[in-house]
C-alpha cells in the first residue's frame, strides 16, 4: 500500500481536507487499487472531477487531472475522450453534482454509451456547499433546505442509468471497500458507459443532523443494508424493504460512441 501512495497519490497535497469519518478516502483508495490492477499506464489514465467533497480528490491522485466546474464533469470528460478516444477516463462525482446540476449531462453520456467510468459517491447530501438534500436523499431526511425532511422521492441511480442507455451499472459502499474495488475494475473493463454508485457515510452534514450516530455506526448500518444480488434474487419484496443492493446491477452491450462517431467519418 505504501508503494500505491507513492506511485498514485501527490502526496503533497496530504493531509487531505475530509472530514473525520468521511468514506471519500475509503472510496479513492478502492480506485487507485482498481486502476492498478487494470494495468493501465498511469499516463493513459485521467481522472475527472466537479465540484464537491467527492471532487477534491482529483487534487490528490497523481494522473492526469481536471478538476472542472459544478455538474460539468461529463461534459468535460466527454470533450476529452472524443479528442483523445485511447484515454482511460474515469469521472468522480457527488450525489448532488451528477443527478441534480449535472442530470441532464448524466442522461446524455447514458445514452451515448461513451466509454466513461463515472464513479459517483453517493452521501446523499450536499456536504460541501450547506447541507442541502440532493435527489439522491432519501425521503423523510432532514437538509438545511428540508429542516422537516424532505418530501421528493429520492431516483434509483443505477435504475435511472439503464433506462437512459447505460451498459453497465453496479453499486458498492465504503463499508465493504474490497468488493468495491473489485466493482470498480469491473467497470473499468466494460466498454461503454459504466456506472458505479459508491455509498458513502457523511456523519457531518447528513449523519449528525438525522442522528444516524458517528462513522462507525453509519459504516455498520451501510454494510448490514447492503443485499448481494444473487441473495436478493432468492428473497421476497418485503424482506428486501429497507435494503439496499449491491454488486453488478446490469451489463450488457452497445455501440460505443466515440468509435462509432470515428468510423462515421472515416478515421475508425
Amino acid at each position: 500500500m505504501e508503494q500505491l501512495t507513492q506511485d498514485y497519490l501527490r502526496t503533497k497535497k496530504l493531509p487531505h481536507i475530509w472530514c473525520p469519518g468521511c468514506g471519500n478516502g475509503i472510496v479513492t483508495a478502492a480506485l487507485v487499487r482498481a486502476i492498478e490492477r487494470t494495468g493501465y499506464d498511469q499516463s493513459e489514465v485521467v481522472i475527472v472531477s466537479g465540484i464537491g467533497c467527492s471532487s477534491r480528490a482529483a487534487g490528490y491522485l497523481n494522473f492526469n487531472t481536471l478538476h472542472t466546474t459544478h455538474g460539468r464533469a461529463l461534459a468535460f470528460a466527454t470533450g476529452l475522450k472524443m479528442a483523445r478516444p485511447e484515454l482511460k477516463l474515469f469521472v468522480i462525482m457527488g450525489d448532488g453534482d451528477c443527478s441534480a446540476i449535472g442530470g441532464n449531462h448524466f442522461i446524455h453520456a447514458a445514452r451515448r454509451n461513451i466509454d466513461l467510468n463515472a464513479v459517483i459517491i453517493n452521501n446523499h447530501i450536499y456536504g460541501m456547499t450547506g447541507g442541502q438534500h440532493s435527489p439522491l436523499t432519501p425521503t423523510g431526511m432532514k437538509a438545511t433546505t428540508a429542516p422537516g425532511g424532505t418530501l421528493e422521492r429520492a431516483f434509483d441511480l443505477l435504475e435511472l442509468a439503464r433506462g437512459a442507455g447505460a451498459t453497465f451499472g453496479a453499486r458498492g459502499n465504503a463499508a465493504q471497500p474490497r468488493q468495491l474495488e473489485q466493482l470498480i475494475l469491473r467497470a473499468a473493463n466494460h466498454k461503454g458507459f459504466s456506472v458505479l454508485e459508491a455509498l458513502s457515510p457523511c456523519p457531518i452534514a447528513y449523519g449528525r443532523r438525522n442522528k444516524l450516530g458517528g462513522a462507525v455506526e453509519m459504516l455498520r448500518e451501510m454494510k448490514d443494508s447492503a443485499v448481494s444480488m444473487e441473495k436478493a434474487s432468492g428473497m421476497e419484496p418485503e424482506e428486501l424493504e429497507g435494503k439496499t443492493l449491491s454488486g453488478v446491477i446490469f451489463s450488457t452491450e452497445a455501440p460505443e460512441f466515440s468509435e462509432e462517431y470515428y468510423r462515421s467519418i472515416g478515421k475508425a
